[in-house]
């Protein structure tokens, strides 16, 4: 028995900026980017869009970065299964959390 399909949506930046704000809060920055255009006409462009996110968040503090990108992962899960099709993370703790040198 196959799975059943899944419905693509039509993602936008908007919609990861307010997911992730919600999910990170209290956030020290974040940038989503829509880089679809960059790829319009290549084969997986058709199965969602092409994102960047750039974030820093208390939330990511002690953690490596295999376990950042599963928590921002996690916070998009819908979203990457519906309507992205890749995903460039940047993460990283927040400045009010960094080390001093």
């Amino acid at each position: 028995m196959s799975a059943p399909a899944t419905t693509r949506v039509r993602v936008t930046a908007a919609d990861l900026d307010a997911r992730l704000r919600a999910h990170f809060a209290p956030l020290d920055s974040l940038v989503v980017r829509d880089d679809s255009a960059a790829h319009a006409g290549h084969a997986g462009a058709a199965s969602g869009g092409h994102f960047t996110v750039v974030i820093r968040a208390p939330a990511f503090a002690g953690k490596a970065r295999l376990a950042r990108h599963r928590l921002v992962y996690d916070a998009l899960k819908d979203l990457m299964d519906s309507g992205i099709h890749a995903l460039a993370i940047d993460a990283d703790e927040g400045q009010a959390n960094a080390q001093q040198p």
